[in-house]
């Protein structure tokens, strides 16, 4: 105790889906089924943009980088929901909490700005196409998805350092399946409103900033496509861009609408249904939507089954 009304909390209960009863045992079956698809599908990206000369261009490039932030913020997250739903003691310790807290900031940023350098990269190839080769050499593109990377660590730094300096003395149970800053910052008992500031302008910019950014690529694009005279190269340039307009949709819609919403329109089931949007399906989704729609990519599993199998 540290006062008379204050409690030092040592560990959280994640209450996640505990009121369901018996269906979280369903729940963990859908769930590990998404989970194991999503981690499948990214490798697999990862392998073959990695391993086919086919794919040795800068959108597969930096698509092998988005399939690793992928990865790494959908398993900062699920692994422990999973634990949770079959168990009766549905804690994570401070420590655990502040740990899942930096990495869902560090890879959720990264793709952010992964997203922008794949826009650009669309932009460069359709509206600058004999600029291409020297704008979009390797060592630009190594820059760009460092960059990605390094935006990160003093996103994920700040705010878990930041939200976890605050005392925790209302109660220690969050109405989540793991711990994100809105049910976090419900637990504190101090003043919040310099933090919270700094939430929302970080927030406009790892993701307003971005699709602003990207939409103006896309407009840029979409005029260029327009004014070009063959339909085959009208059609060819949209295919190249449709699978990354799918993605940015599915990301920034699901993200915007999880953190863009007013606090006073929250309920914990609203909540945790946006949350799994943006935790768990659009990792599994993306996977999907730059194979299916990509003879490259289907070229290229077609070899690696073909290499494997003589």
């Amino acid at each position: 105790m540290t006062g008379s009304n204050e409690t030092v909390v040592s560990e959280f209960i994640l209450l996640g889906f505990s009121n369901l009863g018996q269906l979280q045992i369903l729940l963990f079956g859908v769930f590990l089924v998404v989970y194991l698809a999503t981690l499948t599908g990214n490798t697999l990206i990862i392998i073959l943009t990695k391993t086919d000369p086919a794919l040795h261009s800068p959108m597969y490039f930096f698509l092998r980088n988005l399939s690793f932030a992928e990865v790494g913020f959908v398993s900062s997250t699920v692994p422990k929901m999973l634990v949770n739903l079959l168990s009766e003691k549905k804690t994570i310790s401070l420590l655990g909490c502040r740990a899942q807290t930096y990495f869902v900031f560090f890879f959720g940023t990264m793709e952010c700005f992964l997203l922008i350098a794949m826009a650009y990269d669309r932009f460069v190839a359709i509206c600058k196409p004999l600029r291409y080769p020297a704008v979009m050499n390797k060592k630009i593109c190594r820059l760009m998805a460092l960059a990605a990377c390094a935006s990160g660590f003093p996103v994920g730094t700040v705010q878990s350092s930041w939200l976890f300096s605050f005392p925790f003395c209302r109660t220690n149970v969050i109405p989540h399946f793991f711990c994100d800053t809105p049910p976090l910052l419900e637990l504190v008992c101090g003043d919040t409103s310099k933090f919270e500031l700094f939430s929302l302008i970080g927030t406009f910019i790892i993701i307003l900033a971005p699709f602003t950014l990207i939409l103006i690529s896309y407009i840029r694009i979409i005029s260029t496509i327009l004014r070009m005279p063959s339909t085959e190269g009208k059609q060819k340039a949209f295919s190249t861009c449709s699978s990354h307009i799918m993605a940015v949709t599915l990301f920034y819609g699901t993200s915007s609408l999880t953190y863009f919403r007013p606090r006073s329109n929250y309920t914990p089931e609203i909540k945790q249904l946006l949350s799994l949007s943006y935790t768990i399906l659009v990792p599994m989704l993306n996977p999907i939507i730059y194979s299916l729609r990509n003879k490259e990519m289907k070229g290229a599993f077609t070899r690696l089954l073909r290499r494997k199998m003589s």
